[in-house]
């Protein structure tokens, strides 16, 4: 006994040192926590637990979602984005910050604090009334800090939140629903067209600063898209199924000069902490040649009603298409799950033309040495 009573203390501490490991090389194993910011384009069912109009939490969106083939809140037939995003990091999608769900453990895979409807600017998508602005997601994501700490510390939820990677989609509604919503309107009237995008860049400017203040360090931040080719504004102000050049012009405006502030952000921090994702180019080359992708078309909704089916919302009323694979287009606005991963596809492996100053695999190959 006396044997058995000397060895016991050597006993016990070799198990918590194994049990130390354990938990220490599961945390190591655990994939980079991943936050996403914006609108429609990378919402994941936060305006569900809103009241607002801008939804998709209704039959046919989701129909291709794995396994249940039902809504999620999410603007596809199936995947969105950032699901895919994640898909590529090796972890689950990131839950909405408002789901009940996001507790516990499934916060450290990161928070979707995306929310349809919204803009750069406080006053775009208020004929959605109820839906959360970008200075409200931010508001969240210190919030969410909050919440992390009290589960594993101030030290590791800090390393978490600098070693994450970040999404931000913002800037096409601040046109579609703002400047060009109708004839007219108070911000075209404030502004022309150059400088109203001048504005835009520098408001933008001041929510990328607060990101990386709240502790953000590796951030994609995507364009727009090529805004007069989506079928809803081919219905309304196309001529002949051309691109309504109007907003053609504010994405040709608004991209590059959003690329040139991210470099800018960059070299007055020292470090490659904004990468440019220019998904408007990876959109415009199927809206140009879509059957070199695989499509059928690239001006015709899968789900709609209208010319171009680009007119109103995608209902269960609704014309709906039986291969979602061969439309670039879901909705009147929305890419499709198959182009979605071909936007994917370049922010993964794109040139510098795509992703500038890097794509994503060469960020995540240099984190891994870090």
């Amino acid at each position: 006994m006396a044997i058995l009573s000397s060895f016991a203390p050597l006993t016990i501490l070799s198990l918590v040192l194994l049990v130390v490991g354990v938990i220490v090389s599961g945390a190591e194993a655990r994939p980079r926590a991943f936050f996403v910011f914006g609108d429609s384009l990378v919402d994941s069912g936060n305006n569900n637990y809103l009241a607002t109009t801008a939804r998709a939490d209704a039959p046919p969106y989701g129909i291709d979602y794995p396994p249940t083939h039902r809504p999620t809140g999410r603007f596809s037939n199936g995947y969105n984005i950032p699901d895919l995003i994640s898909q590529r990091l090796g972890a689950e999608s990131t839950l909405p910050y408002l789901s009940p769900e996001l507790s516990g453990n499934k916060l450290l895979v990161g928070a979707n604090f995306a929310s349809a409807g919204i803009g750069i600017l406080n006053d775009t998508g208020i004929q959605f009334v109820n839906v959360i602005r970008m200075y409200r997601q931010l508001h969240y994501f210190k919030e969410y800090q909050n919440r992390v700490r009290a589960l594993i510390g101030a030290s590791q939820a800090k390393s978490l939140v600098n070693k994450a990677l970040v999404l931000i989609t913002v800037g096409g509604n601040d046109f579609v629903n703002n400047y060009f919503l109708v004839p007219n309107s108070a911000r075209s009237q404030q502004y022309p067209l150059p400088a109203y995008v001048k504005y835009l860049i520098s408001e933008y400017q001041k929510l990328l600063k607060k990101l990386y203040d709240l502790g953000a360090r590796r951030v994609l931040v995507t364009g727009t898209g090529p805004l007069g080719c989506v079928p809803s504004e081919l219905a309304q102000r196309g001529r002949n199924g051309q691109c309504a050049p109007e907003l053609q012009q504010a994405a040709a405006l608004f991209n590059p000069q959003l690329e040139k502030m991210l470099l800018r952000l960059n070299r007055k921090i020292g470090k490659d902490i904004f990468i440019a994702a220019n998904t408007g180019k990876t959109h415009n080359d199927f809206v140009s040649n879509p059957q070199q992708f695989g499509f059928f078309t690239s001006q015709v909704a899968c789900c709609g009603q209208g010319p171009y089916n680009g007119l109103g919302l995608c209902t269960a009323l609704s014309n709906l298409c039986t291969n979602r694979e061969q439309y670039a287009f879901w909705d009147a606005f929305h890419p499709s799950e198959k182009a979605n991963r071909l936007i994917v596809e370049e922010i993964m492996s794109g040139s510098k033309a795509y992703m500038n100053p890097m794509n994503l695999s060469t960020i995540l190959a240099l984190d891994a040495n870090t």
